[in-house]
């Protein structure tokens, strides 16, 4: 059984750091962190794929934030720098268990998905 559990999320000022936690338990390909802002679609921010030697980053995040794994503890982290407004949405984590570029994962909703852990960024 395939279970995600995300944390770290909480209220922030603009220019602040977070850095948000996923435990996974089950085995993938790729896992990614997303995030949904109100009144917009789904975003893929950080994916990273077994197939691939580097991570992908959204252009909106690139430079900010850092996606990383820890596979012994089964966590996949978000490092988030230089916050913004803007930046706040519900973050998610999320694994797919087929061979796929970590762009790729990224960029489609398939996969399993955690609950999810709010991120504010007050100006």
């Amino acid at each position: 059984q395939v279970e995600l559990v995300e944390s770290g999320g909480g209220l922030v000022q603009a220019g602040g750091s977070l850095n948000l936690s996923c435990v996974v338990s089950g085995n993938y390909h790729a896992v990614g962190w997303f995030r949904l802002a109100p009144g917009k679609e789904r975003e893929g921010l950080s994916c990273i794929s077994n197939s691939d030697g580097a991570p992908y980053y959204a252009d909106s995040v690139k430079g900010r934030f850092t996606i990383s794994r820890d596979n012994a503890k089964k966590m996949v982290y978000l490092q988030m720098n230089s916050l913004k407004p803007e930046d706040t949405a519900v973050y998610y984590c999320k694994i797919g268990e087929f061979r796929t570029s970590a762009q790729r994962m990224c960029s489609h909703l398939a996969g399993y998905w955690g609950q999810g852990t709010q991120v504010t960024v007050s100006s």
